[in-house]
């Protein structure tokens, strides 16, 4: 599986972006997916996840209510909507497919994780 994330850039506080991150070689469909973000000096931490119906996801508590995680099946692509960017979300964001179905609130048990791609909000 190869995983490919894009739109990532930079933007002002209080500004959106859109990341996407798209699935090839095999689907993955079956599998939960979720975003990961890393800060300059900080560890990985987990920010969202959603299972393979697209009926449960999951936030971490510093991106609850701004981000929204989600995924079209047709396309084997998976999203993530972030609004209201702070610039404690400077981050090279990266996603990742699921061992399971299923995930969690600390982020399942990625299997396959994408290249990354940089958001950078100034205040």
């Amino acid at each position: 599986v190869q995983l490919q994330a894009s739109g990532g850039g930079l933007v002002q506080a209080g500004g959106s972006l859109r990341l996407s991150c798209a699935a090839s070689g095999r689907t993955v469909n079956n599998n939960a997916m979720g975003w990961f973000r890393q800060a300059p000096g900080k560890e990985r931490e987990f920010v969202a996840a959603i299972n393979w119906r697209g009926g449960g996801t999951y936030y971490a508590d510093a991106v609850k209510d701004r981000f929204t995680i989600s995924r079209d099946h047709a396309k084997n692509t998976v999203y993530l909507q972030m609004n209201n960017l702070k610039p404690e979300d400077t981050a090279v964001y990266y996603c990742e497919a699921d061992r399971s179905a299923v995930s969690d609130v600390r982020g399942g048990t990625p299997w396959y994780w994408g290249q990354g791609t940089l958001v950078t909000v100034s205040s």
